[in-house]
């Protein structure tokens, strides 16, 4: 097993130098510059633009920039914005994730929560009026477009009936219906998956031992079934839970939430490369480290499978 991990690990920060690198190289090929866009419209003359430029570091050579972007990245210093002069990347990264985070902790838990036990009543109940409202549901939820349902909540909870804020986070209600958008996509994927492997796992040669034993069915469902149609389902919650950060960029921008995804936009359009180098190596290392505890997890549901 650390064996295993320390494995996983080292493949994880290669993979993370290679995300570095690629986004270092991305960003320095886009179009514009952040020099550009912090002396706006005044008339700098080149003198001054040279100026600014030495004191960023950005007159020297690519690869020396990335060298010294890399060494300090590894002592913990983020670095500064280069357009928001003086403000730690540090600093408005924490801000931002601090939104997305609890954001995705109340889509996580709610998701889990609602999925998990309707995809297994609809198995149990198969072709019932259950299972048709389950499935019909599930199917709307997986279909409609995040960015899609958002606007029709706003429309809907915030400009007819206005039980509910638009945008922006002035208290709790601001989180309701992000929460409820992304928590509706998120359950109905799981919802159907757990179906699926829970009806899967009922007509395996396990269940139908416990059944022969005299077990009632509800004893096979909670003792035998459940345990293995899980399987499936922890490794698409695993790896939903490694991007879900990534994939609140399009809610937190309908919503003009403050989060990551808001920062990364803003930050990928005014061409300030620190940050934007920042978020990628972080959703890079979440992508990795979620995928290494899905392997865990699934390792502990299921006692077969062995780390070499």
């Amino acid at each position: 097993m650390q064996r295993y991990i320390i494995v996983r690990l080292l493949q994880g920060l290669l993979t993370i130098f290679l995300v570095s690198l690629g986004t270092f190289g991305l960003m320095h090929l886009a179009p514009g510059d952040p020099i550009t866009l912090l002396v706006g419209e005044t008339q700098a003359g080149t003198e001054q633009v040279e100026r600014i430029k030495k004191q960023w570091g950005l007159d020297r050579p690519l690869h020396e920039q990335y060298l010294r972007w890399l060494s300090n990245m590894t002592r913990g210093d983020f670095g500064q914005s280069v357009v928001r002069t003086g403000m730690p990347v540090r600093s408005m990264v924490g801000e931002a994730a601090a939104v997305t985070v609890k954001l995705n902790v109340w889509v996580f838990l709610l998701s889990i929560a609602i999925a998990v036990p309707a995809g297994i009543a609809a198995a149990v109940r198969r072709y019932s009026v259950l299972d048709y409202v389950t499935m019909v549901a599930t199917t709307l939820g997986v279909a409609l477009p995040n960015f899609w349902v958002g606007l029709m909540f706003i429309i809907i909870f915030a400009l007819v009936l206005g039980w509910l804020p638009p945008f922006g986070l002035q208290d709790w209600k601001g989180y309701v219906l992000p929460v409820s958008v992304l928590t509706l996509g998120q359950t109905a994927l799981l919802a159907r998956m757990m179906r699926g492997s829970t009806m899967e796992a009922m007509g395996e040669d396990f269940a139908r031992t416990a059944r022969a034993k005299g077990l009632r069915e509800p004893a096979v469902i909670l003792r035998h079934v459940v345990r293995n149609a899980l399987l499936p389902v922890v490794t698409v919650i695993g790896y939903r839970l490694a991007f879900l950060l990534s994939g609140t960029i399009i809610v937190e921008t309908v919503f003009a939430l403050p989060g990551l995804g808001q920062l990364f936009i803003e930050s990928v359009n005014r061409v300030d490369y620190q940050v934007v180098q920042v978020i990628v190596l972080l959703l890079s290392t979440l992508v990795i480290l979620g995928n290494l505890l899905t392997d865990l997890v699934y390792g502990y549901i299921d006692p077969r499978i062995r780390f070499g």
